[in-house]
């Protein structure tokens, strides 16, 4: 196949990818639907396990919503799939890795963190974050296009092996950031849902979810298996590729400050919850507030702001 070729089917796969999550999205939806009229007995539940019984004792509307959350999974494994598709014709098509601008790290870090929501469903049953996490996924595609760039040679600055390290771990710790804020949030939900609501009315979607406990342990776990890696991302190697490509270590970018804010806020929320034992509402509020600082260093200061990091828009 030809470089042509390769970019036409790298964007195909991407329009398909989103076009795929989308109707991800849109089961998990019908899955929401179709829960709330359905009563739940409260029992304990693991970190990954929602409140329903087995599939041969569920009433028809749970049986359908269980159907739809499950077609909601598969597809969510199509639309990865595409998706990685289309990364890596995008860095075939290049001759590259394919993240050398705003609209590349927008695809791969869908991908990535499509990934690793994938691999939780597997190893501890959080798809009852389907909706947040394709919801995410097809916002994050949508508006990739709003600065769609055509494949093209990488400028001076970013030829370097450390472009790799840098952005693979940046976009790793994006992915578990979106599991963990979308936990913390329902962790909010959840949580106030179950000091106000009586046994007896407990009936609908929120309710096939785990505790307001649980969510609140994977939320810190999966915050505890991001940090260490964003550190590498934002305080080590994007460091040392600035050493190299600019002269410097640290220069005050608006980019390089906005990645110690959303590290701060992170390491702020971590060593509250591991030496004081601080966790409930405050917690999850403050990880919430990261991933808001992570998403406007990701796109507010990629869209309005200035400095060395322009190249990425």
């Amino acid at each position: 196949m030809s470089v042509e070729q390769w970019a036409t089917l790298s964007d195909q796969a991407f329009d398909g990818a989103a076009v795929v999550l989308a109707l991800a999205w849109i089961a998990h939806l019908v899955e929401y639907a179709a829960s709330r009229k359905v009563a739940y007995a409260a029992s304990p539940v693991t970190v990954g396990a929602a409140a329903s019984p087995t599939p041969t004792e569920l009433p028809e509307p749970e049986r359908r919503a269980t159907l739809f959350g499950r077609i909601g999974v598969a597809l969510s494994v199509l639309g990865t799939g595409v998706l990685g598709l289309g990364v890596l014709a995008r860095g075939t098509a290049a001759q590259r890795v394919p993240w050398g601008n705003m609209y590349e790290f927008a695809t791969t870090g869908v991908f990535l963190a499509m990934v690793l929501y994938l691999v939780l469903v597997k190893l501890q049953g959080i798809a009852w974050l389907g909706p947040v996490v394709t919801g995410f996924a097809v916002t994050v595609l949508g508006l990739s296009l709003l600065v769609y760039t055509p494949v093209g040679p990488l400028v001076p600055a970013l030829d370097s092996h450390w472009l790799v390290l840098h952005v693979v771990a940046a976009a790793i710790a994006g992915g578990a950031f979106v599991v963990g804020a979308g936990a913390s949030a329902f962790f909010l939900v959840k949580s106030r849902a179950e000091r106000r609501t009586p046994v007896d009315q407990r009936h609908g979607y929120l309710w096939r979810l785990p505790t307001a406990d649980s969510m609140d342990r994977l939320a810190y776990r999966v915050h505890a298996f991001a940090f260490p890696i964003w550190t590498f991302a934002a305080l080590i190697a994007g460091p040392i590729w600035a050493y190299y490509a600019w002269g410097r270590f640290w220069g005050w970018d608006p980019k390089e400050v906005w990645a110690f804010i959303t590290w701060t806020v992170y390491a702020g929320y971590l060593h509250a919850r591991a030496t004081a034992g601080w966790r409930g509402k405050g917690a999850a509020i403050i990880a919430l507030i990261g991933f808001l600082t992570f998403v406007f260093n990701f796109v507010g200061i990629n869209l309005f702001g200035s400095g060395l990091h322009a190249y990425a828009f």
